[in-house]
This record gives C-alpha cells, sequence and structure tokens, in this order.
C-alpha cells in the first residue's frame, strides 16, 4: 500500500488512496457515511460503544474511535498526550496493520486514521475495511459447537501471528474473530507492535483464557470447557515445534 498523510486544521489523515480516493473530516463521523450501524451485543463487542459499521455493502468499514478501557478510562475517556504525529495511537496502528495485511496475515486491511489535536492532547480514530461474514470467538461459540480440530487451529494461527513477532495488547474473545470458513482473524491492534520472542507471547495466551473463562460466567451454556482450551495449547505448541 500507498500511504498519502493530509494535514487539518487541527490534525492529520493518514489513508491508503487505492482504498479511499477522498476522504474528509466527516468521514470519521456518523454523518459522514450514508449508514452507520453501532456494534453492540454482550458476546459480540467490549461493550465501549466506540465501533461502527459504516458505508454500505458490499464495500463497509469499521470505525472505530480510540477510547480507554478500566478505572482510568472513565476519568480520562478517549484523550492522549501528543508527541508527535507518528506516535498517536492511530498512526501507529494503521502502519501496523498495513505490513501486516501486506504479509497477508488475517488482520483488517487499514483504510484511514487521523488525530484531531486539542492543546497537548489529542483524540483519535481508524477506519478499517470490513471482513465480510466475521464474528468474535465468543459469538462463535454460543452458535456452534466446535470440534477438537477447531480448537487446534485456532491455536497454530496464534501460534503463526507468535511466529511472525506479532505482539496484541488485547486478545480476547471479542478481539480474536472466525470466519464463515473457521479461520481465525485478530482485530484491534491498539498497541500492538512488532516484537521479538518473549514472555509476551505467553502472556497474550493467558489473556484469552481468562477472557474465554469471563464470557462463561455471562452464559454457562456457551460451547466452551476446560478440554477445548487444552486443544487450544496443543495446536499452539504443535505449530511452534513444526515452525
Amino acid at each position: 500500500m500507498t500511504e498519502t498523510v493530509e494535514t487539518t486544521t487541527t490534525g492529520a489523515i493518514l489513508y491508503d488512496k487505492a482504498i479511499i480516493n477522498h476522504i474528509t473530516e466527516a468521514h470519521f463521523t456518523t454523518g459522514g457515511w450514508p449508514h452507520a450501524e453501532v456494534l453492540t451485543g454482550e458476546l459480540r463487542s467490549s461493550g465501549r460503544g466506540n465501533t461502527l459499521y459504516v458505508g454500505n455493502i458490499p464495500r463497509q468499514f469499521v470505525l472505530r474511535h480510540y477510547v480507554r478501557g478500566g478505572l482510568f478510562g472513565k476519568l480520562v475517556r478517549d484523550t492522549y498526550v501528543f508527541s508527535g504525529a507518528d506516535k498517536t495511537r492511530s498512526f501507529l496502528e494503521w502502519r501496523l496493520l498495513d505490513k501486516l495485511a501486506t504479509n497477508n496475515m488475517r488482520v483488517p486491511r487499514p483504510a484511514a486514521a487521523r488525530f484531531v489535536r486539542h492543546g497537548t492532547f489529542y483524540k483519535a480514530d481508524l477506519i478499517t475495511v470490513r471482513v465480510p461474514g466475521i464474528v468474535p470467538l465468543s459469538q462463535y461459540i454460543a452458535d456452534h459447537e466446535p470440534e477438537e480440530s477447531f480448537w487446534r487451529e485456532c491455536g497454530a494461527a496464534i501460534c503463526e501471528f507468535h511466529a511472525a513477532g506479532v505482539y496484541h495488547a488485547d486478545m480476547n474473545a471479542y478481539n480474536v474473530q472466525i470466519d464463515t470458513d473457521g479461520e481465525l482473524w485478530l482485530l484491534d491492534f491498539d498497541k500492538g507492535a512488532l516484537r521479538s520472542p518473549g514472555p509476551w507471547q505467553q502472556e497474550t495466551l493467558g489473556r484469552l483464557h481468562r477472557s474465554l473463562q469471563k464470557i462463561i460466567g455471562l452464559d454457562p451454556r456457551l460451547n466452551f470447557r476446560s478440554p477445548n482450551w487444552q486443544q487450544l495449547l496443543d495446536g499452539y505448541f504443535d505449530a511452534s515445534r513444526s515452525a
């Protein structure tokens, strides 16, 4: 991809002309699109209400406004300290996704990113191409009864990301998504990075495990049990040994 950066009166927009030929500030708001749908539902999103589907099928995008999670997020919801355009969360994530998508990793293709300065702070947004037919892992295990092979393949897919040095800062049952062929995708690379092998690989697996255990608390009927996690780990380590 070829990136284009255009300055605005309050910040800048980074985008790929091959995906969005012309972009304005309005495209980062619901009013800039003929259709906008908020992503909601306990099993479909993390509940921050900051993600929308925009545009019309078949050319749809995902618009995400950057917000903080946790206790700190309740105090400072969506502002960040500005230390340069290239260090803004939106530009960093756009460029990471660009690298991964170019290398045929299963991540959304980045379309546009922007930041808006407010003195020494900024707010940010990201637009990615919507991947048709994917659903969060949390939703998938509510609608299906996955066999052992599914969990092993999930583990192998995560290993593929890790082997490429791809660090995901929030690998949970919402950001891990499954397409219509049962293939695993990763979404939301805020604070993601390319890293050398290290403890972070097992830490991200642990985060995913805790997330799955948490959603079982929402509905114990969901199709995930302890043996399924072991099957995922078996797939991960088998792939790791053969890499």
